[in-house]
């Protein structure tokens, strides 16, 4: 073989490299991994926090634990009192994972202390200790943002500082976004039969897309 031919099948190679190396990393940084372990069929989900949870708006079957109990195939639990603040929620929690032993906790819980102007920082103590409970149980959790109290608002801060500070798989706008559409609502803070299977639909998408389903 003639050195001008080694030479250019040597810079053709390094072209080539210089053109699919950098796709491929792009391919694999884009790749994220699952964040949750698998639930088996017999596995069990609870659902925990307020009237969102226990569905105030349409009837027990159609809460959103019902519809994603019917969408995931697996067992959910519908742990949502209507009414209940962080500060009832935390014992009560702990109550409940020692009883059900689930392998996923989906928490939904804060909105009746931001409509009651609790103080923040007491309700994100609150929420972190039930997610600390959790995890000292081995028990994974999924975090629900709720809004802030005002008109069209995104959801309150200290959600986006818990998912961070606890890397958690974080729906972070879902209700923020349910609660500016009228179609989906019953009253001015519940949803409907249609918001709460969108809200179901959406959750159960998350857990699909985390590795959970």
């Amino acid at each position: 073989m003639k050195p001008s031919s080694r030479t250019g099948r040597a810079e053709h190679f390094r072209a080539l490299s210089a053109l699919i190396l950098p796709a491929i990393l792009a391919l694999l940084l884009g790749c994220e991994q699952p964040r949750l372990s698998p639930i088996p069929p017999n596995g069990t989900l609870l659902a925990f926090g307020d009237s969102l949870t226990y569905g105030v708006g349409t009837d027990p079957a159609h809460s959103y634990p019902s519809v994603l109990e019917r969408l995931s195939g697996r067992r959910v639990i519908n742990a949502g009192v209507s009414g209940e603040v962080t500060a009832d929620g935390l014992p009560r929690l702990r109550g409940l994972l020692a009883q059900s032993r689930p392998d996923l906790l989906l928490l939904l819980e804060g909105g009746n202390d931001i409509l009651r102007n609790r103080d923040p920082q007491a309700t994100k103590r609150n929420l972190a200790a039930m997610i600390e409970l959790a995890e000292a149980n081995g028990i994974e959790v999924v975090l629900i943002g709720l809004p802030e109290k005002r008109l069209f608002s995104s959801t309150a801060p200290f959600y986006t500082e818990l998912a961070e500070e606890y890397d958690l798989v974080f729906e972070d706008d879902l209700v923020a976004q349910l609660m500016r559409r009228s179609r989906y609502k019953s009253d001015a803070i519940h949803f409907n039969q249609e918001g709460y299977r969108a809200m179901a639909e959406s959750i159960h998408d998350l857990l699909v897309e985390e590795g959970a389903l």
